[in-house]
């Protein structure tokens, strides 16, 4: 009988034990504010606080719109927000031959290889409009996507985005013995801006 008891004991004494190795408190049960979340504890009913007035933004603050939009006055600029240099040529096609080739080839005809297997094709970038169209349209194109292209925005930084713009206008001019690519004015970014000033435009692509 004793030993019954002490078996009942030891049962419920290891039950027990594995109901309270059970209870813990995790970090996502602490008391804390949910953004977005309505708080009474506000008078706004926000839990959120609003910036102090006079609040200067840090890191990528965005503030150049031919930079980061390809636009100036909301229209696609024909420019670019920095001088295009051999290197960035390079860096355009070794970027563009990654990214935009298996649709677009690397003639840029519009016939890539999973062209050939059944996706929708691309315009040639021969199209009278797409010669028409500024290298703004391009950079846009690659950050918002158009049609059954997907944005390569988290894909492709923002100055690889310009430098596969260039050489696609390059190649544009390349394949029908047009003039040089014009450059910009460079930018104001430490991060992009090239030392030294702008060298010679490039005047056709490898």
């Amino acid at each position: 009988m004793n030993r019954s008891f002490r078996n009942i004991v030891t049962l419920a004494a290891a039950f027990a034990l594995m109901l309270l190795a059970a209870c813990r408190q995790d970090m996502h049960q602490q008391p804390k504010f949910i953004p977005l979340r309505e708080n009474p504890f506000y008078a706004d009913a926000r839990s959120a606080r609003a910036p102090v007035e006079g609040t200067i933004a840090r890191g990528q603050l965005e503030d150049d719109p031919l930079l980061y939009t390809g636009k100036v006055n909301g229209q696609e600029a024909d420019q670019f927000p920095f001088p295009i240099t051999q290197k960035d040529m390079e860096r355009g096609r070794e970027r563009f031959n990654i990214y935009c080739s298996p649709c677009h080839s690397q003639l840029g005809d519009g016939n890539g290889m999973i062209v050939q297997r059944g996706f929708k094709r691309p315009p040639s970038y021969y199209d009278p409009r797409l010669m028409k169209a500024p290298v703004g349209h391009f950079f846009n194109v690659m950050t918002n996507g158009w049609g059954a292209m997907a944005d390569y925005s988290s894909q492709v930084p923002v100055a690889d985005r310009w430098r596969i713009a260039a050489y696609i206008r390059a190649l544009q001019l390349s394949q029908l013995g047009a003039g040089p690519v014009q450059t910009a004015k460079a930018s104001s970014h430490p991060e992009i801006q090239k030392p030294g000033g702008a060298p010679a435009p490039v005047t056709e692509a490898k």
